[in-house]
């Protein structure tokens, strides 16, 4: 079977939420996945349910509990994502899981977490039979031009917009 390259972008809703569709659709195939996500390292409803899966479903966060600051990130953060990117390099060339996901990857080079050319060398490793899914606002036309599919979620309207915050079961 051969493996294509995903990119899940916008400003909409719903990148996250159909990367997370796949990994559980790809569990029930039997597949293996590794679900890493970069920026983010609080506890949220997605992960617990992703936890009844746990014999198919590895998952790594490579971010702290707070938000990165985009225009002088922590060094921590920085070693961090450094760290994801290389346990992603190892997952999609082990041979073990046929399906990789970057959550928020696409905005790595944005806060100044890793460079656009570490994921593209992340892809170039990507051997044939292994899924590789990027999701994350901003991604770069050099990532959309490698990709197979790419789909870009377009805001029309949000309740954000009326102050309403992340609802846990919904955003969170």
């Amino acid at each position: 079977m051969s493996g294509y390259v995903h990119i899940y972008t916008g400003n909409g809703k719903g990148k996250t939420t159909a990367a997370l569709g796949l990994a559980i659709r790809a569990a029930g195939a039997g597949w293996d996945v590794f679900f890493a996500q970069f920026a983010k390292g609080m506890a949220t409803s997605e992960l617990t349910a992703l936890a009844r899966f746990e014999d198919r479903i590895t998952v790594r966060q490579y971010g702290r509990p707070s938000f990165v600051n985009g225009k002088n990130p922590a060094s921590d953060d920085i070693e961090r994502a450094k760290h994801g990117l290389a346990e992603c390099r190892e997952a999609i060339t082990s041979g073990r899981y046929r399906l990789v996901i970057l959550d928020e990857a696409n905005l790595g080079p944005l806060l100044g977490l890793f460079s656009v050319d570490d994921l593209l060398t992340l892809v170039a490793a990507r051997p044939n039979d292994v899924e590789l899914v990027l999701t994350g606002r901003h991604a770069d036309p050099r990532l959309l031009e490698r990709a197979d599919l790419i789909t870009e979620m377009q805001e029309v309207k949000h309740y954000f917009q009326q102050g309403v915050l992340a609802r846990t079961g919904i955003e969170q």
